[in-house]
């Protein structure tokens, strides 16, 4: 059985990191994507030797072959090469948000280490690509360290009213009918005249299948198919309250859907468990499912907000921070973004005009 050790590095940009690198993994995604060993090496900028040098090297470490040949074509991922590429692009995926939140308590040990002033944000919040992209433009921009942690929706508000966070984000749907999952699960956590809200980004939701949708799944009644297996985000995540409030909307019973107990952290840990075959569809943004060559239904729209206290709203740093989320420069770092708006990001927005349940009248 071989054994991972993990260990880190520093770098001087955020944005040019990705936690757990590992070069043989880049050699193998290169050549799924590529179909060949050659256009990988073009890809990953190497030479034609070194790459293969590589894989003779892994081949042998793992006693298994990474491609195979075959008479007038080009090289190609083995099925052992498939395999291993999918398993560690969704234990990846899986573990991210842990990392993540490690590699936020060591920077702000540094950051206290390197500069004892340093204004630092503690933040709880629901994963997002566009996160990790705020917090090394705050750093750059303004010397604002984002102490990032990541969490499922309802935990995060919880953290906020526990004072464990001074910044909160959560995601809700644009249904937010009387009733509605959503109401049922924040309400209680949020409070006119005690909190407030700072737009950060809308985005897309949809199903997220295969590349040309082998399945012909087009709708959310279609998990409910017996031939359809789905896989889900956590408990508390803001996307598994969306499908649930989905399914109700369809009459569609929990125990109908086959995988609906299933559970995964991320977006890209349930994109990543239907790129590798393992469920035929799963809910989550746009720019997941693009990161992972799926295709993309579309059936909502959402808000994500960030939340603090109303006396927080207009001190330092969160002001600063709303006034970096209104630049131009913030809405070009995210504009490759799949499904992802930013319009009105930093506005504050008030409890009871974002979230029409404070207006809803208890009939008598």
């Amino acid at each position: 059985m071989l054994h991972v050790k993990l260990a880190y590095t520093f770098a001087d940009s955020a944005a040019l990191r990705s936690q757990l690198d590992n070069p043989l993994f880049d050699i193998l995604t290169a050549i799924h994507g590529a179909g060949s060993v050659g256009q990988a090496a073009i890809t990953l900028g190497l030479s034609y030797r070194h790459v293969w040098g590589e894989l003779k090297k892994w081949e042998t470490a793992l006693a298994s072959d990474l491609i195979v040949w075959e008479r007038g074509k080009r090289a190609r991922l083995s099925p052992f090469g498939e395999k291993l590429l999918f398993a560690e692009r969704r234990a990846r995926m899986r573990v991210l948000p842990q990392i993540e939140n490690l590699v936020a308590e060591m920077e702000r040990e540094f950051a206290l280490a390197f500069d004892p002033g340093a204004h630092v944000i503690p933040m709880c919040a629901s994963h997002d690509l566009a996160l990790p992209r705020l917090k090394e433009f705050m750093g750059r921009s303004a010397k604002l360290h984002l102490d990032l942690q990541f969490r499922g929706s309802v935990e995060c508000l919880e953290a906020l009213e526990r004072g464990e966070c001074q910044l909160a984000g959560f995601h809700v749907s644009e249904d937010r009918a009387p009733g509605s999952m959503a109401q049922k699960a924040f309400k209680s956590l949020l409070k006119p005249g005690r909190h407030k809200l700072i737009n950060f980004v809308g985005r897309q939701q949809g199903l997220m299948v295969a590349r040309g949708n082998p399945k012909a799944i087009h709708a959310i009644p279609d998990l409910a198919r017996p031939d359809v297996r789905f896989v889900n985000r956590q408990v508390n995540s803001g996307t598994r309250l969306a499908v649930e409030q989905l399914l109700r909307q369809a009459a569609i019973a929990t125990t109908s859907v086959r995988g609906f107990d299933s559970a995964e952290p991320t977006h890209l840990s349930v994109a990543a468990a239907v790129a590798s075959g393992l469920a035929d569809a799963g809910f989550g943004i746009q720019a997941a499912a693009v990161e992972f060559g799926l295709d993309f239904i579309p059936v909502m729209r959402e808000q994500y907000y960030f939340v603090c206290l109303k006396e927080a709203v207009d001190a330092a740093p969160i002001a600063k921070l709303r006034e970096l989320l209104a630049r131009s420069e913030w809405q070009r770092l995210t504009a490759d973004l799949p499904g992802y708006d930013t319009s009105g990001a930093g506005e504050v927005v008030s409890l009871s005009r974002a979230l029409p349940w404070y207006a809803f009248r208890k009939p008598k």
